[in-house]
């Protein structure tokens, strides 16, 4: 799919293309499956550039109206599960 994902104008070419590869994990968490432990780095990495929680929200809220995807439940799943691989089933 062409999505549009939400990018804040101020992020640096490679805070971009690292908020970027996290919301493209989270889409393939849906779509197929990703490996845990890449979706957990990515997301702290994305914490790191995203620290504030009403931000990270926004972001979210974009993101699953662009996509139907959310970045919320998915980093959730991640963290409960135990296995290598994780996928959302809608």
């Amino acid at each position: 799919m062409n999505y549009s994902y939400p990018i804040d104008e101020s992020w640096s070419t490679n805070e971009v293309i690292d908020v970027v590869n996290f919301l493209s994990l989270v889409e393939k968490a849906y779509e197929q499956s990703v490996k845990r432990n890449d979706l957990i780095l990515a997301y702290r990495r994305f914490k790191q550039i995203v620290p504030s929680k009403s931000e990270e929200k926004q972001i979210d809220k974009q993101f699953e109206k662009e996509t139907g995807y959310s970045v919320y439940r998915t980093v959730q799943h991640a963290r409960k599960v135990e296995s290598d691989k994780i996928n959302i089933r809608p």
